[in-house]
C-alpha cells in the first residue's frame, strides 16, 4: 500500500505556524517595552508585518525569535518616541490637562508600569527580556546586538532607578541584579552611558 505524500509546506504556512506560536509572547513583549494595549498590539502587527516581508532572512535565522524579538525592541524605541513627542504635543494644546486615568489596577502595578517607562529604551529593553521572558544576559545580548557587558550595566542601572524608587526590598524581590563587575576606567570612553 503506497501511502500519500506529506502536504506541501509553503512559506505562508511555516509563517502562520511561527505567528501561531510566538504571538502571545511578542504582544507580552511589546506591551512590557510600550505600557500602553493599544499601541502595544500595532507594534506586534507592524512587526509581524515586517516579519512576513523578511521572512526567508528570518526563517533562515539561528534563532528566529530572538531575531524577531530584536526587531521589536527597535521598533518599539521608534515607537516610544513617537508616543512620547504626541503626548507633549496633546499636553501642551491642552494646557496639561490630559486625562491620566487608569482601568482598576492596583497603584503598583502602574507605579511600576510607569517606572518601566521612565527608562531609557535599551535599560527598559534589557530589565524586561531579562526577568520578564526570564533570558539570560548572552541571550539578551544577541536579541540586543550588544555585548553581554552591556546586558549587565543596562540591567543593573535600570534596577538602581527601581531602587531609588520602589527601595531595596522590592528591587531584590522583583529584580534580583548584581552590581556589573569593575572594569578598568582606561577603557571607558568618556561618554559612555
Amino acid at each position: 500500500m503506497v501511502g500519500h505524500p506529506a502536504p506541501y509546506r509553503t512559506a505562508h504556512d511555516d509563517f502562520r505556524d511561527f505567528v501561531t506560536q510566538q504571538a502571545r509572547g511578542l504582544g507580552r513583549l511589546a506591551y512590557l517595552l510600550l505600557g500602553d494595549e493599544h499601541a502595544a498590539e500595532d507594534l506586534t502587527a507592524e512587526v509581524f508585518l515586517a516579519v512576513w516581508r523578511q521572512w526567508d532572512q528570518v526563517s533562515r535565522a539561528d534563532r528566529p525569535v530572538a531575531y524577531v524579538r530584536r526587531m521589536m525592541v527597535n521598533q518599539a524605541a521608534g515607537h516610544y518616541q513617537r508616543r512620547t513627542r504626541e503626548r507633549e504635543g496633546l499636553e501642551r494644546l491642552q494646557g496639561g490637562a490630559l486625562d491620566h486615568s487608569h482601568d482598576q489596577d492596583s497603584a503598583a502595578v502602574v507605579d511600576v508600569q510607569s517606572a518601566l517607562l521612565r527608562l531609557p529604551p535599551r535599560r527598559r529593553a534589557c530589565l524586561v527580556l531579562r526577568f520578564a521572558f526570564d533570558l539570560t544576559e548572552r541571550e539578551v545580548a544577541v536579541i540586543l546586538g550588544v555585548s553581554v557587558g552591556t546586558v549587565k550595566s543596562q540591567t543593573f542601572k535600570a534596577a538602581a532607578q527601581f531602587r531609588l524608587e520602589f527601595g531595596d526590598a522590592f528591587v531584590e524581590t522583583h529584580f534580583p541584579v548584581q552590581a556589573p563587575p569593575a572594569r578598568p576606567s582606561w577603557g571607558r570612553s568618556p561618554h559612555a552611558e
